[in-house]
């Protein structure tokens, strides 16, 4: 099988001629894109690409690929488009967690307006606490967001460790209070790494509060302190803190998507569905 996100990453790195470029370009680190065409060569048993640390070119093999992927990728969204109906009409509003504000996300939604160009598509970007209680408000139709590890409630998309982050090179005081750098309440990272702290009988302070996520990277990457991230979602220029950091386990956070409606409909449904298919591009 050749998996349409290998397939789309392939012809990314083809394009830029760099897994850097590829990556920044899909919202994907660059050892995923390198396990996405790693994952492509195999499936192929051939080498698609030559790389060394200063450059990427194609293999014959490779410049056959791109022919075959984009021929692959055109055909599925053709028949995307046949099965969700071109008459597709109707609006969703659609909540998305802040921590997909950077990333491919953008990216999947102007792939559902393209397929779907008659659906009004109302996106709110918060806390995923508060996308919630706007989602039982009424307020929201659908929800991408995170929650506690162990809520039995729906099926999640997938679940990430938490980790601590900071600037390359940071380095906490000894016995110093731990710097926190943390979204407002009720953000559910903060609440981990407060909970963990305090269980742990960390000392604390809190440096700097931002509800985006671009202040929280500013913030560490000026080296104010240290923030919790899921590891899959740790932006960019920004590093886990090494093991012996000597900072409590913040657990695990799940990801998954939320309707209204038990039985959603129309746009509601297309995008869930979108969102779902394109769920490994999320948390590559």
């Amino acid at each position: 099988m050749l998996d349409p996100v290998w397939l789309r990453t392939f012809l990314t790195v083809a394009e830029t001629r760099s897994f850097t470029r590829a990556g920044q370009r899909l919202g994907l680190r660059q050892s995923t894109v390198s396990q996405h065409v790693r994952k492509l060569e195999e499936a192929t048993s051939q080498q698609l690409l030559l790389r060394d640390t200063h450059s990427v070119s194609l293999t014959p093999d490779g410049e056959a690929m791109i022919g075959f992927a984009g021929t692959i990728l055109e055909d599925i969204e053709r028949a995307l488009a046949y099965f969700a109906g071109p008459e597709l009409r109707g609006r969703v509003r659609f909540g998305a967690s802040e921590d997909f504000v950077v990333g491919p996300l953008p990216e999947i939604l102007r792939e559902f307006r393209r397929l779907h160009p008659l659906v009004d598509l109302e996106l709110t970007v918060n806390l995923s606490g508060v996308l919630h209680e706007k989602l039982r408000a009424g307020e929201l139709d659908l929800v991408l967001g995170k929650r506690r590890a162990g809520d039995e409630t729906g099926s999640p998309l997938w679940t990430d460790p938490l980790v601590w982050v900071g600037r390359e090179g940071f380095e906490l005081e000894p016995g110093a209070p731990v710097p926190l750098i943390a979204y407002p309440p009720p953000s559910i990272t903060r609440a981990r790494a407060l909970e963990s702290l305090q269980d742990n009988g960390k000392p604390w302070r809190i440096v700097c509060t931002s509800g985006s996520l671009n202040g929280l990277r500013a913030a560490a990457l000026a080296g104010l302190g240290v923030v919790v991230f899921a590891r899959s979602l740790i932006p960019a220029g920004l590093v886990e803190l090494p093991a012996g950091h000597g900072l409590p386990d913040p657990g695990e956070v799940q990801f998954l998507l939320t309707t209204r409606s038990a039985t959603p409909r129309g746009p509601t449904a297309a995008l869930s569905e979108a969102i779902r298919a394109e769920a490994s591009r999320l948390h590559g």
